[in-house]
């Protein structure tokens, strides 16, 4: 009896996954645990940029979801040995239908992954010191997207998502919180289009983007009492991966706007993934832990500059993925 129990749970949650057994109209994804290690998603990303020049070539979004079907979503399981096996066997000629065919799952794992993934990595020109001060310009292949906290500016995370939050009702923490000193310079992880911008009773001051291919929401709250926003910055602009979008505070939990009722400063960053327009905003929005994410990118910060007539910090270097 017992067997038979987890056998129907199984199913149940994997109907969830694939967004129900029914084909055509409301078929999208509506369930996505992303559940991806550094470690794991370190390895994808240096395995994809490394072979970028070569036959071998494989994104690292294709690597993951092999290893996703391969694991049942549970990375616990990693084995960096698995990964390197699968792309041996590209290497050797075996294509990525014949591999996975047997996989029930790999489709669902690989739209998953790649709303949740996709353009982290890519071609990109982007503005770097030179000889004397100078400022070259170079292409290249690599992490398209950057930390949401600029160079040099401290800050502190751990992993936070589903912690229990009680402000209004008690409901899960769907986001990641980077603590930090406030006024720190926030910075866009991805490039795409501001949504929405001001304030919300439990976020504070708050900036929501959308990437380009409408896939992720990003949302930035708790920001910066009296000036939250960057200088400029509305609803409607396109920003790119790096650049300043606001600063870090302690605004919400509070009706009234402009209010402190966070105790510490922080940023709180979500990342929300979007299938079908109607899972905006809704009662089942499908928000993903970004703890492995935000680990892998602390290799790639992006340079500020103060100007200190108006105090505002705007970026250092150009940066633009190219298609």
């Amino acid at each position: 009896m017992c067997l038979c129990l987890v056998v129907f749970i199984t199913a149940i949650i994997v109907m969830m996954q694939v967004g129900g057994a029914e084909p055509g109209k409301n078929s999208f994804i509506k369930y996505v645990e992303f559940n991806v290690t550094k470690s794991a998603l370190q390895d994808a990303i240096d395995f994809d940029i490394s072979t970028y020049d070569s036959d071998r070539h494989i994104d690292c979004i294709t690597l993951l979801a092999y290893l996703g079907a391969k694991y049942g979503g549970d990375f616990s399981k990693y084995k960096n040995s698995d990964m390197t096996a699968f792309a041996a066997q590209i290497a050797d000629g075996k294509s990525i239908s014949e591999l996975t065919k047997d996989m029930k799952y790999f489709k669902y794992y690989s739209d998953a992954y790649s709303a949740a993934l996709s353009g982290i990595v890519g071609n990109y020109r982007a503005q770097q010191a030179g000889d004397n001060g100078s400022v070259q310009t170079k292409s290249g292949y690599g992490l398209c997207w950057f930390s949401p906290i600029a160079k040099t500016f401290p800050y502190s995370c751990y992993d936070d998502f589903g912690a229990v939050r009680t402000y209004g009702y008690t409901r899960p923490h769907l986001g990641h919180d980077l603590m930090a000193a406030t006024g720190t310079p926030v910075i866009a992880v991805e490039s795409g289009k501001v949504e929405c911008m001001g304030w919300n009773k439990y976020g504070g001051w708050r900036i929501g983007i959308r990437s380009h291919d409408k896939k992720r929401y990003w949302y930035y709250a708790h920001l910066r009492q009296n000036r939250p926003f960057a200088e400029g910055l509305k609803e409607g602009d396109t920003v790119l991966a790096g650049d300043v979008i606001g600063y870090v505070g302690r605004t919400g939990y509070s009706d009234n706007e402009n209010i402190n009722g966070i105790t510490e400063s922080h940023l709180h960053l979500g990342l929300e993934l979007v299938f079908d327009e109607s899972q905006k905003e809704s009662d089942n929005e499908i928000w993903i832990n970004l703890n492995a994410i935000t680990s892998v990118l602390e290799h790639r910060k992006s340079a500020v500059l103060r100007n200190n007539e108006t105090k505002e910090f705007t970026r250092q270097y150009k940066f633009e993925p190219v298609d």
